[in-house]
């Protein structure tokens, strides 16, 4: 068999030029960022120039490395003349079969065919390099031979055409040399087939079809050598070489064939069919000069088995069967197998995924990217909102149907409303009616604990406000008693079982109604299918676009762009007919639902249980809002005792401060009296003048009090530090103390508020001057109050907070205020 040797090169520095123009477009930065990708873009030239690695398959891997390689720096670098390009850099390859001949190029194109030919080349040497005596190494051999015609079938496809448009270009990496190359391994591969088949055995009819295909591939390569331009560049040993081989399996494939015919008692083709193999190697004997020894020997033990076999067909025609031989040329072509084909090496050499230079985009493929993500996301959003508007349809026409909720009442399964049951599910969560009574109660001890605070006489304007407050805790209670049947309804649990029930009919005419709810129920079970499906539909569109990088595929191709759109876009084309036959189900699936729920309707009189399921949701809703409004009345209760308390301690206070005040200036003047009696002289009046002198201000008998509380060993009262008075002249009138603090009208509810809480500076301290005895609930907006002139003030902070009955309307849409 034959091996490929591989092209030359000349060295050539990538490192400097590419550097440079980093440098020049994009930045020194980036230039030092992609030092390691230089460098190995580097190494990797430097390792091919060597000849050879030391082993095939390191060379094969260095091949297809750089050859990636070089798909990247193709499009983010532009190697040609043009002086805005880069310009320095010249490829130099020699030819493989005439190393005399050499090309040398301004561009990338002459690199990559020359490597992709090696790569060719290096896996014929792979082929070679096995033991073809041995079952394995046929077969290793056979898949090195099938990567080399792979490789020459890309270098046809891909390159050579653009390689050869250069100034310069040699034969070897032409089209037809390509393709030539490809034929020959691809029959040296088949012949490894061969040989493995007469090794196990294979019958001579299959063994023939085999055998014929190897002739067959080496006949294209011979077609291929016999016209220009590879006519006059090969060796006539090569040529030699292909044609014995072409008639050697041919010759084969005949006697194969003949030994399947003697089986079958064919005489007459048998004959014909060795005399044709004969006649092919007769005349191709010939042309043999060069052939090796080897082959022309397999050439004489084959043209002597098939003289053998013609003798012994021809003597028995002779005796036995007498039959007219057919002439060669009136036979059938004979049949051909092919086991063997190039190995598809569009994966094994695909950049995309390549990291190397990732972070040079050039503007082209930006735009391009941009265009094809344009493309898809267009897809996906025509395609969601198809699926969208499916659901959409599905939802209005089964609530136009009153589905499933008609088929779960009639099995006792219904629900309420989702808005319904958490306004119900709020109000349990609270308390509920029964939990009204609890409140009440705080509202009791509260109005009992503010009352047994009240210490003088002159708070009596308190008292009259807990008396006020005691009327409309007596409103309240009232609401609660009268509107309670209203409200047990909300204590139903689960709160379903307050709903009416849809029942089967008291008689039946044909007795259908399961046959009828069953079909029903099957469709909404398909139509819950498709929703299901329309939701993955959904994902897989979702899941697709997010690993839809088409920008590696961008950088490396080297084609029209639209071709690559085609192609990508292509990957949605399944799921938009799936989308499609989904949306055409379900609208085919409504259509008999709609014709079922009539029937269902029908039987069941859904009509008079809507109705009366209707009036049931009224109820629970008036029920709600009852219990709501009694809540937000017991909520001010509350608030107000809390205020109302935070009030009376202050006033406490106040009281407390102005006893202990008065009580030292008590003892302190009786003490001063006591000193002035132990030296009490008639003689003048100055002493009362004194005494009205010292004891003129509070201010003046505390700075005495405490110059003398210094040498006094009794122990002073601790807590209490006075405060600081005006003066005052003895005790005909008390200390200017401030007024105490109230707190606003029991129950107040802001008239301009519709909630049931006072604004936020409601909760400051209310002025000195404020006066108590405000009439209790002013505004109330219940039917249980009459309305008072309403005050303005602040109202104290209360000592606790109490919680709100409801959440706040941002954590939920149950309760939107008006």
């Amino acid at each position: 068999m034959l091996a490929i040797f591989e092209k030359k090169t000349t060295s050539v520095d990538l490192y400097r030029p590419l550097r440079n123009y980093i440098a020049f477009n994009y930045s020194d930065r980036e230039a030092q960022n992609l030092e390691d990708d230089l460098q190995t873009l580097k190494q990797f030239r430097s390792d091919l120039e060597r000849q050879p690695d030391p082993t095939p398959s390191a060379r094969r891997d260095l091949l297809q490395n750089y050859f990636k390689a070089l798909c990247l720096v193709e499009t983010r670098f532009p190697i040609s003349p043009d002086k805005d390009h880069i310009n320095t850099v010249t490829f130099t390859w020699h030819d493989a079969f005439k190393q005399k001949q050499k090309a040398s190029q301004q561009n990338i194109h002459l690199e990559k065919a020359a490597v992709l030919f090696n790569l060719g080349a290096v896996y014929s040497q792979i082929g070679l390099s096995y033991d073809r005596s041995t079952v394995d190494g046929r077969k290793l051999a056979s898949h090195a031979f099938m990567g080399a015609a792979g490789a020459f079938a890309f270098l046809r496809d891909n390159a050579s055409t653009k390689a050869s448009i250069g100034s310069s270009t040699t034969v070897d990496i032409s089209l037809e040399c390509a393709g030539m190359l490809e034929r020959l391994m691809l029959a040296q591969a088949q012949e490894c087939v061969f040989e493995n088949s007469i090794a196990k055995g294979s019958t001579p009819g299959v063994c023939a079809k085999i055998s014929r295909q190897v002739g067959v591939y080496y006949e294209e390569a011979l077609a291929a050598l016999n016209v220009a331009p590879l006519n006059q560049h090969f060796e006539k040993a090569w040529i030699s070489h292909v044609q014995l081989k072409a008639a050697l399996f041919y010759a084969e494939a005949c006697y194969r064939y003949s030994l399947e015919l003697h089986e079958k008692e064919d005489i007459a083709e048998e004959i014909a069919r060795l005399r044709s193999g004969v006649s092919a190697l007769t005349e191709v004997k010939k042309s043999s000069k060069g052939a090796s020894a080897q082959l022309l020997e397999a050439i004489s033990k084959l043209e002597a088995n098939l003289n053998r076999n013609l003798e012994r067909a021809m003597k028995e025609n002779d005796r036995v069967y007498l039959m007219r031989v057919p002439s060669p040329s009136s036979l059938p072509p004979l049949s051909a197998f092919s086991l063997v084909k190039p190995v598809a090496m569009n994966e094994v050499l695909d950049a995309s995924r390549e990291k190397m230079f990732a972070s040079l985009v050039p503007d082209s493929s930006a735009k391009a990217l941009s265009r094809y993500t344009e493309m898809a996301d267009d897809i996906i959003r025509t395609q969601a909102e198809k699926l969208q508007q499916a659901s959409e349809l599905t939802r209005v026409r089964l609530k136009e149907m009153d589905l499933p909720e008609s088929i779960l009442a009639l099995e006792g399964n219904f629900t309420l409303p989702t808005d319904l049951k958490e306004d119900v599910e709020a109000v349990q969560i609270s308390g509920g009616p029964a939990g009204l009574e609890a409140e009440l109660q705080q509202l009791r001890d509260l109005r009992r604990v503010n009352q047994e605070m009240l210490i003088q006489d002159r708070l009596n304007r308190f008292a009259a406000n807990l008396k006020q407050a005691a009327e409309s805790d007596g409103r309240i209670e009232r609401s609660v008693r009268e509107h309670s049947a209203l409200m047990s309804i909300l204590d139903r649990r689960p709160i379903e079982s307050a709903l009416p029930t849809l029942a089967r009919p008291i008689m039946s005419l044909d007795a259908n109604e399961d046959a009828v709810v069953g079909a029903l129920k099957q469709s909404l079970r398909q139509l819950e299918t498709l929703g299901a499906q329309r939701a993955g539909l959904e994902d897989m569109l979702k899941e697709m676009k997010r690993k839809d990088d088409i920008l590696p595929k961008l950088m490396t191709s080297t084609g029209s762009y639209e071709d690559l759109f085609r192609k990508e876009i292509s990957k949605y084309d399944h799921i938009c007919e799936d989308i499609a036959q989904n949306i055409e189900a379900q609208e085919q699936l409504l259509l008999q639902i709609q014709a079922q729920n009539d029937d269902f309707s029908a039987i069941f009189n859904l009509e008079d249980y809507k109705a009366s399921r209707e009036k049931c949701y009224k109820q629970i809703q008036a029920a709600i809002a009852k219990f709501r409004e009694i809540k937000e009345n017991i909520n001010e209760g509350l608030k107000f005792y809390v205020t109302l308390q935070d009030a009376i301690t202050n006033v406490k206070q106040q009281c407390s401060d102005f006893v202990m005040t008065r009580s030292i200036q008590c003892r302190e003047m009786i003490e001063d009296v006591q000193r002035q009696m132990a030296g009490l002289s008639f003689q003048d009046g100055k002493s009362t003048s004194a005494y009205n002198h010292n004891y003129a201000s509070v201010g003046h008998q505390n700075q005495r009090s405490n110059s003398q509380q210094q040498a006094d060993p009794r122990p002073q009262t601790p807590y209490y530090q006075p405060r600081e008075l005006p003066t005052m002249p003895g005790y005909a009138n008390p200390p200017p103390y401030s007024s105490p603090q109230p707190p606003l009208p029991p129950y107040q509810v802001p008239a301009a508020s519709a909630g049931p809480y006072p604004p936020p500076q409601a909760q400051q301290q209310l002025p000195a001057s404020h006066e108590y005895g405000q009439p209790a609930y002013p505004g109330w907006r219940g039917p249980y109050y009459n309305a008072h002139a309403q005050q303005h003030g602040s109202v104290p902070r209360p000592p606790y907070t109490i919680p709100a009955p409801y959440p706040p309307p941002h954590q939920s849409g149950y309760y939107q205020q008006q």
